[in-house]
């Protein structure tokens, strides 16, 4: 079978990152690389910090299911939940058509659906929108503010979302995290994006807009920024993304295409 490169970048940028981001949460965290599945978790309140990826390329069904099994038992033996990621362009055609039922009989119920992208953006203009002003997170207050967005936006606990960043060295100095706000400096922090540079791209990291603001152009707007200061900074201008159903429609007027659907699994409930 022929697996796109793309979808391959794909899942190793996020390997990459995502060790990056759970150490900085938790130095002990689980980052093990084991035969056919990557695991990259915090154990903290956070979920997205608790992940776990299926890693064989070309698997059949029967390699998948034991891998599902596998999996579902790292997860199990976890305190906290977190998400097992499954790229479904990096499965061959028995094992996609066998991913539902697999997952069903290993324990693992699907959570949401994604889609993987990456883009070349050699020429990306400096950003700007008539309502936001844009701040780089670099404070205490910051973290928090860039946490409870994303904590709304996915309608998780505050707690939760600021265990995720509260107390982050990563994300005040080395991650290019913006805060989009309304009303000037002193207004409402509203959006949110991040750009993260590993291994010759720029990641983009939990893009998030508080409800009762989405369809503005805030997404878009503040994921430009990230975007244009970490290249600004870095020299990168490849990046790569993981999109929700929600965000999926706006990346590809910033220059993204999509590569790989990813289905996201946690533990049945």
């Amino acid at each position: 079978m022929h697996v796109p490169p793309d979808s391959i970048e794909s899942l190793q940028q996020l390997a990459t990152v995502w060790r990056a981001t759970v150490t900085d949460r938790d130095a002990g965290a689980d980052t093990r690389d084991l035969p056919g599945i990557t695991v990259r978790w915090a154990d903290c309140r956070f979920p997205f910090w608790n992940c776990a990826m299926l890693t064989d390329i070309g698997p059949d069904a029967a390699l998948l299911a034991r891998r599902l099994h596998e999996a579902a038992g790292i997860m199990r033996a976890k305190e906290r939940p977190g998400f097992l990621w499954v790229f479904e362009d990096l499965l061959d055609d028995t094992a996609r058509a066998a991913l539902p039922a697999a997952a069903r009989r290993a324990g693992l119920e699907h959570a949401f659906p994604g889609t993987g992208m990456a883009a070349d953006l050699p020429d990306l203009p400096e950003p700007a929108h008539p309502d936001l002003t844009f701040v780089r997170v670099a404070t205490e207050e910051h973290l928090r503010a860039y946490a409870d967005i994303n904590a709304r936006a996915y309608g998780l606990p505050l707690e939760d979302g600021r265990d995720g960043l509260a107390g982050s060295t990563l994300w005040k100095h080395q991650v290019y995290a913006y805060l989009g706000i309304r009303g000037g400096g002193d207004g409402e922090p509203v959006t949110c994006a991040a750009t993260l540079e590993a291994d010759g791209r720029l990641f983009v990291l939990l893009v998030a807009t508080a409800p009762g603001w989405e369809r503005r152009g805030y997404g878009e707007a503040v994921t430009r920024k990230a975007l244009y200061e970490g290249a600004l900074a870095t020299g990168v201008t490849r990046a790569v993304l993981h999109a929700t159903a929600a965000g999926a429609p706006v990346y590809p007027r910033i220059g993204f295409r999509p590569n790989s659907a990813v289905g996201f699994f946690g533990l049945e409930s």
